[in-house]
C-alpha cells in the first residue's frame, strides 16, 4: 500500500516509517520540522519506497494513498504551549485536511490522539468511556481540545460522509529520537542524569504516570489501522503505574549518577494520575504491552548518551 504519515520526522512517527517501510510499503513521509527533524529519516532517504515531503498540515495537501496516520502536532508543554493558537490549528485544520483526503480516495485513516483528553481524571484508571476533565481555557487546552476537537471531526466525517476512521489515544511514550529539550519527563530526567544536574520534579512528585516504550506503542497502533472490528477511540499506554518520584529514582539508578532530586511548583492543570484501563485494546487487538520500564530506559538511555556525547 501507499500510506502517508503526517509527523513522519518525529520521535514517532519515524520509527512508524521504519516499520511501514520493513513491511514493505510505499512511505510518504509528510513533515514542517517543527519538532520532527530531518535526520530521523535522514537513513531512509535512499529508499526508493520513501519520499519525504516538507509541508505543513494547516494547508491542503493532495496525494493518492491507501492508508493515512494523523500524528502531526506537537506533543510536549514547551513546545505546544510555544504558540498555542498554531498547535490547535494544526490539531483542528490538520484533522480536516486529513479527513477531506482520505473521503476523496477512500483512504483508511488513523488519528493519533493522546490521554490529554481525560484531562485531570476523576475516574482512575482511565478508560475509553470516560469522558474527561479538561479545563477549556487553560494553558493546556490549546493541546487537550484541539485533540478532544480532532476526534470530533474524526467521528463526524465518519458517521456523515462514511470515512473509513481509526482513533487511538496515546499514554505516555518514550525512547530514541526524543527531543533532549522537549519538557517530557523521561526526557527530561534522563538528560539532567547524564549531565550531573539535579532532577526537577514539579510538585512532590507524588502524581503518578504510565510509561509505554514506543515498540510496544508502535505495534499496537499499526494492529489498531489494520483490524476490522472497531474504529476506536482505543487507549494504548502501558498500565504500570510509576509515582514521578520513582521514575526519577529508577533513571538515577540506570544512569548512575550522583544527581538530586530538588522540587519545583506544580504546572497549571497538571494531571494528578494518569494510568490507562487497556482491556479494550488487549480484547480487540490481543495486545498488551511487553517492554517494561526498566528494560525501555537501558533502550533509552545509550540514545542520549550518544547525543549529548557523555
Amino acid at each position: 500500500m501507499v500510506i502517508l504519515v503526517t509527523g513522519g520526522a518525529g520521535f514517532l512517527g519515524s520509527h512508524l516509517c521504519e516499520r511501514l517501510l520493513n513491511q514493505g510499503h510505499e512511505v510518504l513521509c509528510l513533515d514542517n520540522f517543527f519538532t520532527g527533524r530531518r535526520k530521523n529519516v535522514a537513513h531512509l532517504a535512499d529508499n526508493p519506497n520513501f519520499e519525504l515531503i516538507r509541508h505543513d498540515v494547516v494547508d491542503p495537501f493532495k496525494f493518492e494513498v491507501d492508508r493515512i496516520y494523523n500524528l502531526a502536532c506537537p506533543a510536549s508543554p514547551i513546545h505546544y504551549q510555544y504558540n498555542p493558537i498554531k498547535t490547535i490549528k494544526t490539531s483542528v485544520m490538520g484533522a480536516i485536511n486529513c479527513l477531506g483526503l482520505a473521503k476523496r480516495v477512500g483512504a483508511r485513516i488513523l488519528q493519533a490522539s493522546t490521554s490529554e483528553v481525560y484531562g485531570d481524571p476523576e475516574v482512575h484508571p482511565q478508560p475509553e468511556s470516560y469522558r474527561g476533565n479538561v479545563n477549556p481555557i487553560g494553558l493546556r487546552a490549546c493541546y487537550d481540545e484541539g485533540k478532544r476537537c480532532a476526534e470530533t471531526l474524526f467521528f463526524d466525517y465518519h458517521r456523515e460522509n462514511k470515512v473509513d476512521i481509526r482513533v487511538v489515544r496515546i499514554f505516555n511514550t518514550y525512547g530514541p529520537r526524543m527531543l533532549p529539550d522537549d519538557g517530557r519527563v523521561v526526557s527530561n530526567f534522563i538528560v539532567q542524569a547524564l549531565k550531573g544536574e539535579d532532577l526537577t520534579i514539579y510538585g512532590d512528585g507524588s502524581q503518578t504516570r504510565s510509561f509505554c516504550y514506543m515498540d510496544d506503542l508502535l505495534e499496537a497502533m499499526i494492529r489498531t489501522m489494520e483490524q476490522d472490528d472497531i474504529v476506536g477511540p482505543i487507549n494504548i499506554g502501558n498500565p504500570n503505574e510509576f509515582t514521578i518520584r520513582e521514575l526519577a529514582e529508577t533513571v538515577l539508578e540506570k544512569v548512575q549518577s550522583s544527581s538530586k532530586l530538588v522540587e519545583s511548583p506544580l504546572p497549571s492543570d497538571d494531571p494528578t494520575q494518569r494510568k490507562p484501563d487497556i482491556s479494550l485494546a488487549q480484547k480487540v487487538l490481543q495486545w498488551e504491552p511487553e517492554i517494561q520500564l526498566d528494560q525501555g530506559l537501558g533502550k533509552t538511555i545509550p540514545y542520549f548518551k550518544e547525543l549529548l556525547g557523555v
